[in-house]
């Protein structure tokens, strides 16, 4: 008599979850709901689904659509979560998650989560967290995915100090040109002119509006607002 078990069925529905996220979430300072959503993410992808929403994932845990949004953007933060682009057989660009960052550094062989020097990183952490911080206050409004990824690539890819970020933000602000274009603009041309500290930023833009005072007197009497102590990074 045959079974009316299904064992192929079965042995199709499991999914392997690396033994080393298990040891190792709390070294990642993950919580154990971060590590639920990741194990979701995860099984979406396996399933075919490479960018599941907030409520997709929600809806197998005990949290709500909203403190999944969050979570996902603290993934992001944490640099354990990656949103990218992948073409599909139309040569359709689509947005999917991408956890690499997560398995490298679970498997990379010199790993060393515990780090010597434990001070220095928990005010290297506070530093980037506030950045997101002041963005968020300053654009009055969260930031979306994509956002907080181009943040994590100017200070992990780009290697912008934290506080260089920060200076460009306020640039930006003073400027009346809060978009991250702008703000991308100011740091590209920064690193260009090696410029590295916010001090040598800010004197690089004295030496600039000393040149332009002595040029465009007549041109400043005319504008109604005072950009002398502003620097224009993208009309130089």
């Amino acid at each position: 008599m045959a079974s009316e078990f299904n064992y192929q069925q079965f042995v199709r529905d499991q999914m392997m979850i690396p033994s080393l996220l298990l040891k190792r979430y709390r070294q990642l300072k993950l919580s154990e709901t971060e590590v639920m959503v990741i194990l979701h993410i995860h099984r979406f992808q396996l399933e075919g689904n490479h960018f599941p929403t907030p409520e997709e994932i929600a809806q197998f845990t005990s949290i709500s659509s909203e403190d999944c949004t969050k979570i996902l953007r603290q993934l992001i933060q944490k640099n354990i979560l990656l949103i990218e682009q992948e073409e599909d057989e139309q040569h359709v660009l689509n947005e999917c998650y991408s956890l690499e960052p997560l398995w490298v550094t679970l498997y990379k062989a010199d790993y060393s989560i515990v780090k010597t020097n434990k001070e220095t990183d928990k005010e290297t952490d506070q530093q980037q967290a506030n950045i997101f911080i002041l963005f968020e206050q300053e654009f009055g409004r969260p930031l979306s995915p994509f956002e907080i990824e181009t943040v994590n690539i100017w200070i992990d890819d780009e290697k912008h100090s934290p506080a260089l970020i920060k200076a460009a933000l306020r640039e930006a602000v003073l400027m009346g040109k809060l978009n991250f274009r702008y703000i991308d603009r100011i740091l590209r041309e920064w690193k260009k002119k090696g410029i590295k500290s916010v001090e040598q930023a800010r004197n690089q833009s004295r030496q600039f509006h000393v040149h332009q005072n002595n040029n465009q007197q007549e041109q400043q009497q005319q504008t109604k607002r005072d950009v002398s102590l502003y620097y224009n990074w993208l009309e130089e």
